[in-house]
């Protein structure tokens, strides 16, 4: 009994000790890195003097621990050492993180160093030091110093890592690419005490089965067993350079696994050698579109802007800020900001003024209502700019349904007085945002927009005024009253997930890439076109909405999944809504110079008709009389049929 009592306290006396010592490690790994970095210096300059013994032991075949010859070895070996290591910021990089490149720089920086150590010692030579310790010490002083650095490695991130792994809340996390990124990605996962590392899965079946530093290797085709039997939480996507529709399969491949996905940013973002978790970021959808990302043409982007003075307007919108950041990039002379919301224009200005200092663009905020002739006008004939982009526009369908005065005052005669302001003061390019929703619409919004497009084309045909141009996409992700917003919204409040019709369909882009398309489809036009992007094929919303709760690491609640974490609940389409979009009213678009990029030429009314049409709408809205004018609108646009549930 006392034996036995004996050996629980001498375990327990174990474990505390053990104990102890770990939490010493620990101490001495989060001291400030200027005290661990005197530390190395002082560890260094130890295995300097421990260098000269052995190799001079080594030489003369018996130990010699002190004497005038060890003493002249190690101070020269100082001597030499410390400025080398300076020059060559041995002492900048941390320890803990020693690798391959750590021990190649330790290499190089002792190449260096024995070079005064050989000529001094073994060329001048030295009485009562043997020559070949020019050559001895160096090559033991790099053993000591790479042999030091891996074992303090080992203690600080595998041991101390270790040790830390018992406490709550530790993640099981995989990565999906075992190849550089994925590397490195899994060496920065050591210093991370909440995780553990416990899978690659990678396609490349030359790399199935292997071992990385010690972790499996498994073949994609096994995700939702890996994830079951080593109970993944999370999985980190280490393909920084796969395409969009590459990285939209693996997603489909892993979300049904019920795990969250992140993933590093591009591999333009990435500097070899220093991923680290930090860069790690949540999947975003824009990310997982059907198709690659719309490369723009630098030419295009700069031709009507660059040393130019541009005017925006609606800059404080999605679309109008991001076009203003894309315009700032190619270097215009001023950049005139039209809005009339305070708050937004506000917003924008004080973003662009930060990065015009840097670029030396004037930046202008104009506050601003398009719909007031006598404003626009004003605005207009003060800065007199080159390129226009009207982006002013009421967007969200069921509020412009219900309020038909407002949006046909201000989406119509915003466009309108827009385009006499231009043509007033000789502005050079006038390019329209326009939308999917004008083709064919079932919409107050979307036929307001088609009329802006006549607007246009009619001015452009007079031959007068500047170089007008439309350009038409579909939705784009994350813009105010995306549908992306509100489900992610919807998702993180713990669902539903609400969906007008399983069925509804939507052609996407990103809000860079509509930016970018507007900019190089007006330095294409000649006049009077409608450009398009080619924007593959069309997404399915609910399967939009299934994908980005799986993005969150849930699972979909359903007929055949009772217990799933979010509900997708349908609500009906609602007033003016299609089941389908499209972006061409016609069937004969015609290439452009971008690979990208559609040109359509489409029907329209003639000025004189359009302009009686449009004079009788005013007089229309100024009395309050939507029934009347929304008759007129109908008139403009046949093709118009509403569309209500």
């Amino acid at each position: 009994m006392r034996l036995k009592t004996f050996k629980i306290a001498v375990d327990r006396n174990v474990v505390r000790a053990g104990e102890i010592v770990i939490g010493r490690l620990a101490c001495v790994a989060d001291q400030p890195r200027s005290r661990r970095a005197i530390m190395a210096v002082v560890m260094d300059l130890l295995l300097c003097f421990v260098a000269a013994a052995v190799a001079l032991s080594l030489r003369i075949g018996e130990w010699a621990l002190w004497g005038q010859p060890l003493a002249v070895i190690t101070a020269t070996g100082i001597a030499f050492w410390l400025p080398v290591a300076i020059i060559m910021r041995i002492y900048s990089s941390l320890i803990r993180f020693s690798g391959g490149r750590t021990l190649f720089g330790l290499g190089v920086s002792v190449g260096i160093f024995s070079i005064p150590m050989i000529v001094v010692l073994m060329i001048v030579s030295v009485p009562g030091v043997p020559r070949t310790m020019g050559l001895l010490h160096p090559i033991f002083f790099l053993l000591f110093m790479a042999l030091s650095r891996l074992v303090i490695r080992f203690i600080l991130v595998d041991l101390l890592h270790r040790a830390g792994g018992g406490r709550a809340g530790r993640r099981r996390v995989a990565i999906y690419g075992a190849g550089r990124a994925g590397q490195q990605l899994a060496v920065a996962l050591r210093h991370e005490p909440q995780m553990h590392l416990v899978a690659f899965i990678d396609d490349d079946r030359r790399l199935q089965s292997q071992l990385l530093d010690s972790v499996q290797v498994f073949a994609a085709s096994k995700v939702r067993q890996v994830v079951g039997d080593m109970r993944i939480s999370e999985i980190f996507l280490a393909l920084p350079s796969a395409s969009r529709a590459r990285r939209r399969e693996i997603v489909e491949k892993i979300s049904a696994a019920g795990v969250a996905v992140r993933a590093l940013p591009s591999v333009g973002n990435i500097i070899e050698g220093q991923v680290q978790i930090s860069d790690l970021r949540d999947v975003q959808v824009e990310e997982l579109l059907g198709r690659d990302a719309v490369a723009p043409v630098p030419e295009l982007l700069a031709k009507t802007i660059a040393g130019q003075t541009v005017l925006v307007t609606g800059a404080g919108g999605s679309i109008g800020s991001e076009l203003c950041r894309q315009i700032m990039r190619q270097q215009p002379h001023k950049l005139v900001l039209v809005d009339q919301s305070e708050l937004a224009l506000y917003e924008v200005e004080r973003e662009l003024v930060t990065r015009a200092g840097e670029a030396s663009v004037i930046v202008v905020a104009e506050l601003c209502d398009v719909a007031d002739a006598a404003s626009i006008g004003r605005v207009m004939a003060a800065h007199r700019p080159h390129s226009v982009f009207h982006a002013a526009a009421y967007k969200h369908v069921p509020l412009v349904e219900a309020n038909p005065i407002a949006g046909l005052r201000n989406n119509v005669f915003g466009s309108l007085n827009t385009v006499h302001a231009a043509e007033s003061a000789g502005v050079g390019y006038f390019i329209l945002v326009s939308t999917d929703k004008a083709v064919r619409p079932t919409n107050v919004m979307g036929a307001s927009k088609r009329i802006c497009e006549q607007i246009l084309q009619a001015r452009s045909a007079a031959g007068v005024g500047p170089v007008f141009s439309m350009v038409r996409f579909g939705n784009v992700l994350g813009s105010s009253g995306s549908v992306v917003p509100l489900f992610r919204r919807q998702i993180q409040a713990g669902g539903p997930v609400t969906l007008t019709d399983r069925r509804i369909t939507r052609y996407f882009m990103t809000i860079p890439e509509a930016a970018e398309l507007v900019i190089q489809a007006g330095a294409m036009a000649s006049g009077g076109e409608v450009f398009v992007l080619d924007m593959g094929q069309s997404v399915r919303i609910f399967d939009l909405a299934v994908t980005m709760i799986h993005l969150s690491g849930l699972t979909l609640r359903d007929d055949t999944n009772p217990d799933g974490d979010i509900e997708i609940r349908e609500v009906g389409l609602r007033a003016g809504e299609k089941l389908y979009e499209e972006l061409l009213i016609g069937n004969n678009p015609q290439r452009t110079s971008h690979e990208r990029i559609v040109q359509a030429h489409e029907s329209f009314v003639g000025w004189e008709e359009l302009s009686k049409a449009l004079d009788q709408m005013a007089i229309q809205l100024r009395s309050g009389h939507s029934d009347n004018a929304l008759k007129i609108m109908r008139q403009l646009v046949p093709e118009y049929s509403a569309s209500h549930p």
